[in-house]
């Protein structure tokens, strides 16, 4: 006897656990759902469905066929595009009720039509035309609402006939009058929030770009407006702010080609795959033209287009993800961040295509998987922005640093001998009229060779920051000053005449002379300056002369004692 029963109970078992992994949807009589009095809602109940592959059965030969018993919310694939619900309502209550029929899904089909059933007669129908304004009326921000009228202890069906432009997936609801109200109030709140964050990404990365010119931000900032036209579109927000139904809303599934296209185009950029990474390049151009084609194509045949999208979308989603994923196998320093973000997307986006084949059960995380996908996926790439941004940060300020070293004197912070040529250039370069008469000072620190020798470098470093000193004190804005070489220092004085350049210079030694400056041991130091002034001949302004005047100068003020500002005698 045991050896009769357990494997009969193995048996058994085995098929109950087939049963549990690949359930089968019960054919079998639609449950009656009882109306009373006191009803406000019904949002979870059984309905009847059946496919209806021929596409052209009448109401008549319909109530002849055998429905499969689902939940009220089902999705069921590509290839049930025209599919009858049956509900059986009964008001068991002694006065009349209405209720209303709610599908918050019914924008992304192309026709509804509700046949009212009692007794075997039909007493109502209604058809519901996405792409006839006319007959629009049962259409509310994209959710189809009907009013049944349910007389006293009277039975009735309901046949409702879908025809879906590609996936079919429905809900249906039913609400007394002031539920109704309810469920329509704030139905695309969740959507409206992320469209939101959205267009604030999108405005700060088109800031970005008019500042930066930087391409990255540019298709960042196109991927994030497809991305957001898309889930729009695929979560009825679009339906329910304009109205958009039918063949006029399939436009809008070009959103969903040119989506990756961008987002392709913008890890090309980031990772800069052109110059440093020919194969992940090459793939992603590759992959990139098979979109473009795809999404020119659905511009003349968009529901065949639509077949082969989820293919598409996985050989998309593969490219991506291993392009990323050689990213941080050669240790890219924002590929970890892109590959948490791109994962994300890919997750959600994945469950929500296995949702429009009607290989997930019904709910909210697979109905928004790309709305979903996509909001985490673009705060970890603000994060590789943010990080971008912070590098060029950097870059620039480092190269500004390199800049300032190249162009200044170490030990003074004056401008160099470089770059004194290259301000005297730019200033030569403007009016004349505006910068003439131009004088130009050369000053000498007179026995600087003594000082070193007798108390160091180090001293003699210090009585050069103290002559930069002065001339920074003493000398004004507009004027240029630089470092020419070991102790000597140029000024370039702009709209001063001789006279009044020969003033300033007085100014400058009288100001040195008084001084003092201490050695280690402590011994004070006076040290004196001699000047020479010239002025760029307007003719040819030539700088180097003048320069080469006021050397001569220099020295003369040099023979005559030092401690002296001279004017070029000619």
């Amino acid at each position: 006897m045991d050896c009769v029963t357990r494997p009969n109970s193995l048996i058994y078992a085995l098929i109950a656990f087939c049963c549990w992994l690949f359930p089968v949807a019960a054919s079998a009589v639609v449950p009656t759902q009882n109306i009373q009095s006191d009803f406000t809602k019904l949002e979870q109940f059984q309905v009847g469905y059946f496919v209806d592959k021929t596409e052209k059965m009448s109401l008549s030969d319909i109530e002849k066929q055998h429905f499969t018993t689902s939940s009220n919310a089902i999705t069921l694939g590509v290839t049930s595009k025209t599919t009858w619900v049956k509900i059986k309502l009964k008001n068991t209550s002694i006065t009349p009720i209405k209720v209303f029929l709610h599908d918050p899904y019914a924008y992304h089909n192309h026709l509804l039509e509700l046949y009212e059933v009692v007794d075997g007669k039909l007493t109502r129908k209604r058809v519901l035309d996405m792409n006839r304004k006319e007959i629009q009326q049962w259409m509310f921000h994209g959710t189809s609402i009907f009013d049944i009228e349910l007389p006293p202890q009277q039975d009735k069906t309901l046949f409702i006939k879908n025809l879906a432009f590609s996936s079919q997936w429905f809900s249906f609801n039913l609400y007394n009058a002031n539920q109704s109200k309810r469920a329509l109030i704030g139905q695309h709140s969740d959507i409206s929030l992320i469209i939101g964050m959205l267009l604030a990404l999108i405005i700060y990365n088109f800031l970005l770009f008019f500042s930066s010119r930087l391409k990255e931000h540019l298709f960042y900032a196109c991927y994030l407006i497809f991305g957001g036209c898309w889930v729009a579109f695929s979560n009825g927000l679009l339906a329910g702010w304009f109205n958009i139904f039918g063949v006029h809303a399939l436009d809008w599934n070009l959103s969903l080609g040119a989506m990756p296209i961008c987002l392709l185009l913008f890890m090309a950029n980031i990772f800069e795959t052109k110059k440093k990474y020919p194969i992940e390049h090459w793939a992603l151009l590759a992959t990139i033209l098979m979109l473009v084609v795809s999404t020119f194509y659905s511009l003349f045949d968009v529901i065949t287009a639509l077949k082969y999208s989820s293919t598409i979308a996985a050989i998309m989603m593969v490219v991506s993800l291993s392009v990323a994923l050689s990213m941080v196998i050669r240790k890219h320093p924002i590929s970890l961040l892109f590959l948490t973000g791109h994962v994300f997307f890919v997750a959600f986006s994945t469950l929500e295509v296995f949702f429009y084949k009607g290989k997930v059960e019904f709910n909210y995380l697979n109905t928004h998987g790309v709305a979903i996908g996509i909001i985490l996926e673009a705060i970890m790439l603000s994060l590789i922005i943010a990080y971008r941004v912070r590098s060029l940060e950097k870059l620039k300020a480092t190269q500004a640093e390199l800049q300032l070293l190249a162009s200044t004197d170490p030990l003074t912070q004056l401008l160099n001998r470089r770059s004194l040529g290259l301000e005297a250039s730019k200033l030569l370069s403007q009016d004349k009229q505006t910068q003439f008469p131009l004088s130009v000072a050369m000053l000498d620190i007179d026995l600087f060779k003594n000082i070193n020798d007798t108390y160091g470098h180090t001293l003699g470093d210090q009585v050069i920051v103290q002559v930069a000193n002065v001339l920074r004190d003493q000398c004004r804005r507009q004027d240029i000053i630089a470092r020419y070489g070991g102790e000597e220092f140029v000024i370039l004085m702009p709209k001063t005449e001789l006279e009044h350049a020969h003033s300033l210079a007085e100014r400058i030694r009288q100001t040195f002379e008084k001084v003092s400056i201490q050695n280690d041991q402590h011994q004070t130091i006076n040290v004196t300056l001699s000047v020479g002034i010239s002025e760029v001949d307007p003719k040819t302004a030539d700088l180097q002369a003048a320069i080469d005047r006021a050397d001569k100068a220099l020295y003369e003020a040099k023979h005559s004692g030092r401690n002296l500002s001279l004017l070029y005698a000619g």
